[in-house]
């Protein structure tokens, strides 16, 4: 925390007015100090470089201030700070400003001043001295290079002579050689071979050879002269003399001849020597003269690029302090925009001028002000909006009615979690989907798509329909009930349709009147069946031993059918009965798995229907006459099961006719099974027994799926179809479900589930056997 102080303290300081300010001023007086010693050749040499050093150290600190503000600068660019931008652009602006007139003002004043110095001295004498000098080196050229050619054409007149290794063996050689010398008036001419040794030599201090040594060319012209050049310069012969000296190759004729090397030295006259003395000597002796020049226009130039650079520095740091200061208001207001613009609408900025931008800042405080107030509104509102809305979403939550909205395109908008329960569909993926689309994935839904879009192309504003659908194989019947959604800004609102499924309605409507027909047909058919067969047995039993023979078997026969159709009418007539009587249960915690066994033990060794059991169709052979061939039942009970409230004989009655519904079935079976099985499903409070009665037979026919539990409901010949109507109302009067479906592999399941309380779950002993009861009995 203490360092984070130190270096915003340190930043501000370095930053600041006052450290730029006071050097600035410091250097500017060293600046003029050191002109005023410039001036004064007394001064001059005792301050000039002390004031110097000065000034360089001065511009070096202060260009270290500026490259740390700009340093600084580019660390809050990096950062994205706000007002960076703008400050960036000002800076630059600046920084053009003051760098262009300076820099055209520093360029004008260096070749002004060189002008001036250059006008002190004779500019004239100069140039005439140079000139002088060019055209000597000129006219040395051309001599030169008329000896090159000279040269050269010796070299093809000594081609012809032959090659020799020693001197003085051919005297002709020093002949043409003199001839040479003399026709193109030479100095001296040597022949020499490529070791440097001497073939031939003749010049005018003596005529005959070999008595005065030539000076040899050195190794570095020999070699020139081996690669095909020649060689050409000015050699000084004394204090006061000059040469040219020229060495070119002479190769020979004959093929694999050594190459001769041919040097010509030619002396210039004294004049020349002397001229080119003259002319140096001047040229330096001017040079002495115009050696203070130089000095005076670097110390004048020196001085005039620091005080420029000095203008330049001082300029980048004002503009770096100016548009920071100019950009800290827009700075200031960028940062409160932001803060808006994030939700802190209580943002206030200070006023610190009366210029435009304290109008702007006045302003944006009197925006912020107003905007604070319109938001505390707004929450409120949306408070109210949200409470309402949360209200809405609970009650529709919890609403047993399907609820779907559509917009004005006819797509599926929202919808509550009753409407999927009740459709048994995940509507969340139909989102924002139109009816098509609907219809096209869940088709289940078309007679309900068909009876929207039939009410949006009526534009109906409030419409009623009865629609059936068939979910998870079972028929459900809904109604629908839709209405219009105001309208906004001219354009339809949508559409709401609210739904629910009134298939238990109705079926219940369906039981109450069937029980009511129950009820009245056993109240019509029993009252003369007991006079009918009670007149049957009378005339049997007086008449049966009068009649004749033949008689008596017809009289025989008649009345005993007589009386069976009568006993088969009042079990009819009892089944009715048992279907239109009101539930009259007489609890008692009872243990499922032992009367699983006691209703199995009953159809061992037996062939028809149990003592005082209601059958399932009214027979208790399989509706031909025919006696069932044996059925091999197993048990699958488990031993943990607990006791359950629930009336003994009527789950009795459920389990005969769900065994003698399994044994009809099985009648066409080669080997016939039937599997009863217990078990626990469920958590905590939530707990059910599942008693499962399930045979291989050939099922239940999936016309029927859906109707089964429907009174006179059958697909046999022989039979009231009351059976599984009986089973599903006492179940229900126990608090239970029940389920049927066919098995992949073949055969029907009928699934019951009755709910375990918790007062009764204590009650249940122990096993007293092992953990699972199984058996297999043939009955």
């Amino acid at each position: 925390m203490e360092s984070n102080t130190l270096n915003r303290i340190v930043t501000r300081y370095i930053t600041g007015f006052a450290p730029h300010a006071v050097l600035s001023v410091l250097l500017i007086a060293a600046f003029i100090m050191m002109n005023a010693a410039a001036q004064n050749s007394a001064l001059f040499g005792r301050l000039y470089s002390i004031l110097l050093l000065v000034n360089i150290l001065g511009v070096v600190l202060l260009i270290a201030l500026i490259l740390l503000n700009l340093f600084h600068f580019a660390e809050q660019y990096r950062a994205q700070v706000i007002g960076t931008r703008l400050t960036l652009r000002l800076l630059i602006m600046f920084v053009v400003l003051a760098v262009v007139p300076v820099s055209v003002v520093f360029s004008f004043s260096i070749q002004a001043l060189n002008r001036g110095i250059d006008n002190w001295f004779d500019v004239r004498i100069e140039r005439a001295l140079d000139d002088a000098l060019l055209l000597g080196r000129t006219a040395l050229d051309a001599q030169r290079q008329d000896l090159v050619k000279i040269a050269q054409e010796i070299a093809i007149e000594l081609e012809t002579l032959p090659v020799r290794r020693k001197i003085g063996t051919v005297p002709s050689e020093f002949s043409l050689l003199n001839a040479l010398r003399e026709q193109y008036n030479i100095t001296e001419l040597t022949l020499y071979t490529q070791d440097r040794k001497i073939l031939a030599s003749s010049s005018e201090a003596n005529l005959e050879a070999g008595t005065l040594v030539p000076a040899r060319p050195s190794d570095a012209m020999i070699a020139q002269v081996r690669q095909g050049l020649t060689y050409a310069n000015l050699d000084a012969i004394s204090k006061s003399g000059l040469r040219l000296r020229v060495v070119v190759p002479v190769p020979g004729r004959d093929v694999g001849a050594p190459i001769r090397v041919l040097q010509v030295l030619q002396a210039l006259p004294p004049r020349y020597a002397k001229l080119g003395e003259s002319v140096q000597s001047a040229f330096a002796e001017y040079e002495k003269l115009v050696y203070l020049r130089g000095p005076l226009k670097f110390g004048f130039t020196l001085t005039l690029s620091l005080i420029a650079l000095l203008t330049l520095l001082i300029a980048v740091w004002a503009a770096i302090f100016f548009a920071r200061r100019l950009a800290a208001p827009i700075r200031e207001l960028a940062e409160a925009t932001h803060a808006v613009a994030q939700g802190d609408y209580q943002k206030q900025i200070p006023v610190t001028s009366q210029d435009e931008i304290g109008i702007l800042v006045e302003s944006f405080n009197d925006m912020t002000r107003r905007i604070h107030r319109a938001q505390l509104q707004s929450k409120r509102s949306q408070q109210e909006a949200e409470i309402q809305r949360a209200y809405l979403e609970t009650v529709l939550g919890h609403l047993s009615s399907g609820v779907l909205t559509f917009n004005q395109r006819l797509l599926l908008r929202t919808h509550n979690p009753a409407a999927g329960q009740i459709l048994g569909t995940d509507l969340r993926a139909g989102e924002r989907k139109s009816l098509g689309w609907l219809a096209e994935n869940y088709p289940s839904l078309q007679p309900m798509i068909e009876a929207v879009e039939q009410a949006a192309a009526a534009g109906q504003e409030e419409w009623q329909s009865q629609i059936q659908l068939l979910i998870n194989k079972h028929r459900r019947v809904l109604l629908l009930r839709g209405t219009s959604l105001p309208s906004w800004r001219e354009k339809r609102g949508g559409y709401v349709v609210v739904f629910d499924d009134i298939t238990a309605l109705i079926q219940a409507q369906r039981d109450a009147a069937w029980g009511e027909v129950a009820r009245r047909m056993a109240h019509e058919i029993k009252n003369p069946l007991t006079p009918i067969q009670l007149s049957a047995e009378r005339i049997r039993h007086k008449f049966l031993r009068q009649v004749t023979e033949e008689d008596r078997l017809t009289l025989d026969r008649a009345t005993r059918t007589i009386i069976e159709q009568v006993d088969s009418l009042k079990s009819m007539v009892n089944d009715f009965s048992e279907y239109a009587r009101s539930a009259q249960m007489q609890s008692r915690p009872v243990d499922v798995n032992d009367l699983v066994r006691d209703v199995v033990e009953l159809y061992k060794n037996a062939r028809g229907t149990a003592k005082g059991v209601v059958p399932l169709h009214g027979a208790s052979k399989n509706g031909r006459g025919k006696a069932s061939r044996a059925v091999t039942t197993k048990l699958d009970l488990d031993t943990d099961l607990p006791q359950i409230p629930a009336d003994p004989g009527r789950l009795r009655q459920v389990l005969h006719n769900l065994l003698l519904n399994s044994r009809d079935a099985l009648a066409a079976t080669a080997k016939p099974v039937i599997l009863l099985g217990t078990r626990v499903v469920g958590k905590n409070d939530h707990r059910f027994i599942e008693m499962t009665v399930q045979d291989n037979g050939p099922g239940f026919p999936e016309a029927l799926l859906a109707r089964l539990y429907e009174p006179y409901v059958t697909h046999k010949e022989k039979g009231t179809g009351l059976g599984l109507a009986i089973v599903k109302r006492i179940v229900e009067e126990h608090g239970g479900t029940i389920r049927a479906y066919n098995l992949k592999d073949g055969g029907a399941c009928v699934v019951i589930r009755f709910p375990v309380s918790a007062a009764t779950t204590g009650l249940a002993e122990p096993p007293t056997t092992a953990k699972s009861a199984q058996g297999e009995n043939k009955t």
